[in-house]
């Protein structure tokens, strides 16, 4: 399955405005990273993957649209997939990418990036 190209349009959208942004293709989908550091990312499983602080996750995932990402088998702490696609509320969409590029954006930049 491929990502939701109109979910990826819209966080495009809704972070505009932030500085040091690049996408990369990333998990088979589409990733947003602030400063180097992923923060959201079109999911190719549907939905949004959000990179959030590791400590907050548990409490986060109790929403029945949000489970712990997974990769390899392996849970990835600190990396949610949320359920929302951009048919969403947009309240939710700007939610969810807010505290992905908030979280992203707290981590030192990774050198040699913009």
């Amino acid at each position: 399955m491929a990502y939701d190209h109109d979910l990826a349009d819209l966080v495009r959208e809704l972070i505009a405005g932030e500085e040091r942004v690049t996408e990369q293709p990333m998990f088979g989908g589409l990733a947003f990273l602030i400063g180097g550091n992923m923060a959201v990312a079109a999911s190719r499983q549907g939905g949004l993957l959000v990179r959030v602080a590791p400590d907050d996750a548990e409490t986060l995932a109790a929403d029945e649209r949000v489970r712990p990402m997974v990769m390899g088998g392996r849970e990835m702490r600190g990396w949610l997939h949320v359920d929302i696609d951009a048919g969403s509320p947009d309240d939710e969409v700007r939610r969810w990418v807010s505290r992905g590029v908030g979280y992203a954006r707290s981590l030192p930049a990774k050198s040699g990036r913009r």
